[in-house]
């Protein structure tokens, strides 16, 4: 009897321990922050195209969750309706969603086409001739729209372009208005073998202009 208290005593013990650890990890951070990629972009290398003010776009991803109402700063078009931002991330990520907060205005943004991995040329004219990895629509609210994507699609994301197609006014306003923008997902720490194979590389400069670039066949071109 007594050593079944004892295993009972132990278990209340785990549980309580567990229970605490979930306390506290909810203090600092609130449901809606579960998988939010924040720290994992690469605020450095993100760029936006046809931006009224520059470095706006940058600074509607680099709002915390608690500034996501914040009116300012605002992402506004410049000489047309069409954003086209690209988002780089410091490692792999498998994207869930994307987080956005327009307007319930006509400036609000209405057709999303993302890219998976675009690559340094992506531009506006790549953009409208390419086929998008997959096409959003947005709302015209002020309220946060978290809009799911197709997991299959992006179990290895590396960097995304977001274009903004279109607005709500059918061709009338010139200028469409994003207040928030935020990634949900999984990021992906490199397992342990591409870092043996990275630090092999950097050690030799001759093998490592070689396979800069190749990605997926670094290990086998290695070896």
């Amino acid at each position: 009897m007594s050593h079944h208290h004892d295993h009972h005593h132990g278990h209340d013990d785990e549980h309580a321990e567990a229970h605490n650890h979930i306390h506290d990890h909810s203090d600092d951070i609130t449901p809606a922050l579960q998988n939010l990629l924040y720290e994992q972009i690469d605020f450095s290398k993100l760029h936006t195209l046809n931006e009224e003010d520059s470095n706006s776009g940058r600074q509607i991803c680099q709002k915390t969750w608690a500034q996501r109402m914040e009116i300012e700063p605002e992402l506004k078009s410049s000489a047309d309706e069409q954003i086209l931002m690209v988002v780089p991330f410091t490692g792999q990520v498998r994207l869930h969603s994307i987080l956005v907060r327009t307007s319930p205005t006509e400036s609000a943004p209405k057709t999303l086409k993302i890219f998976l991995n675009p690559g340094e040329t992506m531009d506006f004219d790549t953009a409208a001739e390419k086929d998008p990895t997959q096409t959003l629509s947005l709302s015209q609210t002020s309220e946060i729209q978290e809009v799911p994507v197709k997991r299959a699609y992006f179990n290895t994301t590396r960097s995304l372009a977001l274009f903004f197609e279109d607005n709500w006014s059918a061709g009338e306003e010139d200028v469409t208005r994003i207040s928030y923008l935020a990634f949900k997902g999984d990021f992906m720490k490199l397992n342990k073998e591409p870092v043996s194979v990275l630090y092999e590389a950097a050690a030799n400069p001759s093998d490592h202009k070689s396979i800069v670039g190749i990605g997926e066949g670094v290990g086998r071109s290695i070896q």
